[in-house]
């Protein structure tokens, strides 16, 4: 018996550990991806999407807040893999805003009654509102304010980095959170006769979005269809990885000044592409909760149906025979005359 308590004990003692370990490593290897298209504002590098910001709150949604250690860890390893081997307050203040604005929204979204299968529209608002809006404006006032403080920035250039690095942030959780949290909470079986309709989906996506985005024509609407198409058939699953690949296709034409980016400034090209990728996580992840929720409102009120016939066919069958309606037609003296034929 001892032994067993002990092997509780030590397995109760390694998992928390273990989550913590696994989540650095994910955000190291979240910021590691965002760090490969940067655009350069106002003599600041930032990244469009910033997907470290979304992993560090699905983790804490999906396994609890004391794995808050480990997004502090990953950050400081993506500042460290930077900078080098120097650790300075400015690179712990940004490690500490990064950190302390996931556990915020976290709070903030448990108080509000965020359910993490995002099968309602609420949970869609509230994501859209206290995580992506709310949530990611410490990460941003904490990181651009590092760099004014550490003279790496002009005052006056403040509030155009900010806004770059806040929409970033909130593009991360936008895009990168709702997938974490359906991969992680739930089970899509996608039967037989489907896999033809999703693979005629992938085809389409992997052909009309690099032609969308990089094409000297701006198409960038013919990615809309592929958005509803995708909401309409495979909810949250399949809306979020278009919108995901819409959004590195996007950026990687961006950063390299090619189709409906050729030709523009860096403001402009950040403010274009800003402007896409949120409009465009947004329709995806609003319009596959309206689908959701209407679709598990439609389950419940067939179930609900099915319940009160059985119910009803019971009740039925205890009755009496004599007590039946409507009654039976016997012919008896109560009956209706009959008329003889002629």
């Amino acid at each position: 018996m001892a032994a067993v308590v002990a092997t509780q004990d030590l397995r109760q003692a390694l998992v928390p550990g273990l989550q913590t370990l696994a989540v650095a490593v994910c955000y190291y290897a979240a910021g590691r991806l965002g760090l490969m298209r940067q655009l350069v504002v106002e003599g600041a590098v930032f990244t469009p999407i910033w997907p470290a910001t979304g992993v560090a709150l699905a983790a804490l949604l999906v396994l609890g807040v004391h794995v808050w250690p480990g997004i502090a860890l990953g950050a400081f390893l993506v500042i460290l893999s930077l900078t080098g081997t120097s650790v300075s307050p400015a690179a712990v203040l940004t490690v500490a805003g990064n950190t302390v604005a996931a556990v915020l929204t976290y709070l903030w979204l448990r108080g509000a009654g965020f359910r993490p299968d995002l099968a309602r529209l609420r949970d869609g608002i509230t994501l859209v509102l206290l995580g992506a809006l709310l949530g990611t404006l410490i990460s941003a006032t904490a990181g651009t304010g590092n760099l004014v403080l550490t003279d790496r920035l002009a005052p006056d250039a403040f509030a155009t980095v900010w806004l770059a690095w806040w929409v970033g942030d909130a593009m991360g959780v936008l895009i990168v959170t709702p997938l974490v949290l359906v991969a992680a909470t739930a089970r899509p079986r996608l039967r037989l006769r489907r896999w033809p309709e999703a693979t005629a989906l992938c085809v389409a996506t992997a052909l009309i979005v690099p032609l969308a985005t990089r094409s000297s024509v701006s198409v960038l609407f013919l990615v809309c269809p592929l958005l509803i198409w995708a909401a309409l058939r495979f909810q949250v699953a399949g809306s979020m990885l278009c919108a995901l690949f819409t959004s590195v296709m996007a950026t990687i034409a961006a950063t390299d000044g090619v189709g409906a980016f050729q030709g523009l400034s860096h403001a402009e090209v950040m403010g274009k592409l800003q402007a896409f990728n949120g409009t465009m996580a947004l329709t995806a992840l609003l319009l596959s909760a309206v689908i959701t929720e209407q679709r598990h409102t439609r389950q419940s009120v067939e179930l609900a149906c099915e319940e009160l016939a059985e119910v009803l066919e019971h009740l039925t069958a205890g009755q009496p025979t004599a007590a039946r309606w409507p009654p039976q037609d016997h012919g008896g003296p109560t009956s209706p005359p009959r008329k003889e034929p002629s």
